[in-house]
């Protein structure tokens, strides 16, 4: 199974060779890794898409866990999470095939980034399987280069109605206005 791991990082040298370093050591794939600095520069979160089953997932949690650089990791596959790759592709677009392209191009709500003589640049986000049925359909054309992020990923947050705290009354005061 595909699993999307988010692992909150201090912002450090060295960090993301051990956290790697202990997938390659157990000889696990990783499918995507990105990382990035987070709203706090002290604190980077690291995105990892790995396939296998709940039990290396959780034994590979428990490890990353113990790596003293880690803050926090959480297997976002069961949760509701949302995540997107960007891609850039190169495709070739000569004068007969520019519209065709445009046409894809706009179906996929991507952008063209750049335009040459015989070529365009491609922008595209969204979800692995958007953006491999893009490239697919480019192929047709001649994709001449593509560079790809890698999944990230973030939990959505709860509905209004879900979010936990104290509740607060609300009571009239003088003039319309609320005393809380």
């Amino acid at each position: 199974m595909r699993h999307t791991i988010s692992v909150m990082v201090k912002n450090q040298a060295g960090v993301l060779s051990r956290v790697s370093n202990l997938f390659s050591a157990r000889g696990y794939n990783i499918d995507s890794l990105v990382v990035g600095v987070t709203d706090d520069p002290k604190i980077s979160r690291i995105t990892i898409v790995v396939r296998g089953d709940e039990r290396i997932i959780d034994q590979v949690e428990k490890q990353l866990n113990k790596l003293i650089d880690v803050i926090k990791v959480v297997d976002l596959t069961h949760d509701d999470f949302i995540s997107r790759d960007l891609a850039l592709i190169k495709v070739k677009a000569e004068a007969h095939t520019r519209s065709q392209v445009m046409e894809i191009v706009q179906c996929f709500d991507g952008k063209i980034v750049d335009v040459a003589l015989k070529s365009f640049i491609i922008e595209v986000t969204g979800k692995e399987s958007k953006i491999n049925a893009m490239v697919e359909l480019l192929k047709n054309y001649g994709v001449l280069e593509m560079v790809r992020t890698g999944e990230v990923a973030i939990s959505r947050g709860k509905k209004v109605h879900e979010e936990e705290g104290p509740k607060v009354k609300m009571r009239a005061g003088k003039a319309g206005q609320a005393n809380l």
